[in-house]
């Protein structure tokens, strides 16, 4: 079969509300001061204006998104597209045509073309999220398009060209991965060119007060409620307990406490999970954790035992009102993300 070689300039074709969707650009920005953020963002300063491919890890709740959103917006194609796909969302029997597009009848109900993510993303930025999460068998054709810039749509002969940069992102070890035959070693050094490790937020403790001051604002600007203020012991309070979910948890918490002032004080003393903020405790015992250093496998037990024991509270439920995720201060996919990684099987609901 002859296979014609085109550049592919019909992204322009995207409706405006497909683009809106894959191109907007989150208003929040990275904050804090720390030593470990700094190191970071030195990294993306350098790495930015070139054309390499990044690969960022970090745990569930660090702020990959807003780090791959940094380098695309100080990169030479920060006017064009910024395209992001969760490669954990994506069933596998639709990967290529998510990915690639595909061509009127191609299957039962392509009743018209479709441009894919990479289409979407030609001359921009394509954000590959959960990269880790992708089946194995589904890999080599994402390989492709990274090492040859060329692909072709289902239901197609035609083999398009595209110009994109890649960030990937994700918050498992990807050569443990490559090791268990989970993740395909070319792919991975293909994606790990330039790498950007994000510090968990209990490495970063310092950034917790302007963390929660600009969280304080933006979510008191939401719900139209008077903002608390943030006391020292507050801030103290914040910074005792160990925050397995990170950034995201913080937010999270801050505005669970912001609503339940009510116009008041800050009530952290009932928006944190376990009664944390009342105690200075967490869900698991806390001998004065801000005088100890935790070797990273410390760190993970306790992570571990912290989500079993919100799993024992919950009698094994990990979504709604009392489940385990609300009480972790986390939404249900990010700890449905980490059963995955911690390899924990919930109970069943009792």
């Amino acid at each position: 079969m002859s296979m014609s070689l085109v550049p592919d300039h019909s992204s322009m074709r995207l409706s405006s509300e497909r683009r809106s969707v894959d191109t907007a650009v989150t208003s929040r920005s990275i904050v804090g001061t720390s030593l470990a953020l700094r190191a970071v963002m030195e990294q993306v300063e350098a790495v930015a204006p070139t054309e390499a491919t990044v690969l960022i890890t970090g745990e569930s709740g660090t702020g990959k998104e807003l780090l791959a959103n940094e380098v695309h917006r100080r990169s030479r194609r920060s006017k064009r597209p910024f395209v992001k796909v969760n490669c954990s969302a994506i069933p596998r029997d639709i990967f290529e045509s998510e990915f690639f597009g595909h061509a009127r009848g191609a299957f039962t109900g392509a009743v018209t073309e479709r441009p894919g993510r990479f289409q979407s993303a030609n001359g921009g930025t394509i954000f590959l999220d959960e990269i880790g999460d992708l089946p194995i068998e589904l890999q080599p054709k994402l390989l492709r398009v990274l090492q040859e810039g060329e692909y072709e749509r289902v239901g197609e002969d035609v083999t398009r060209t595209v110009d994109v940069r890649v960030i990937a992102a994700t918050n498992q070890n990807l050569g443990d991965e490559v090791r268990a035959r989970r993740f395909r070693q070319d792919l991975f050094y293909r994606l790990n060119v330039f790498a950007l490790e994000l510090p968990p937020l209990r490495a970063r403790k310092e950034d917790i007060p302007q963390l929660a001051t600009q969280t304080i604002s933006t979510v008191s600007k939401k719900h139209r409620i008077p903002a608390p203020c943030l006391t020292p012991e507050n801030i103290e309070c914040l910074r005792r307990y160990d925050w397995p979910g990170n950034v995201r948890e913080l937010q999270n918490v801050i505005e669970r406490a912001v609503i339940l002032s009510k116009g008041g004080r800050l009530r952290l003393d009932i928006a944190l999970p376990g009664g944390a903020g009342a105690s200075g405790g967490l869900l698991w015992p806390s001998d004065n954790l801000d005088e100890v250093v935790l070797t990273d496998r410390e760190c993970r037990d306790r992570e571990r035992a912290n989500v079993m024991r919100a799993l024992e509270r919950s009698a094994g439920r990990v979504y709604g009102r009392g489940g385990a995720a609300e009480l972790l201060g986390i939404n249900a996919a990010t700890l449905a993300s980490r059963l995955r990684a911690l390899k924990i099987t919930p109970p069943r609901p009792r």
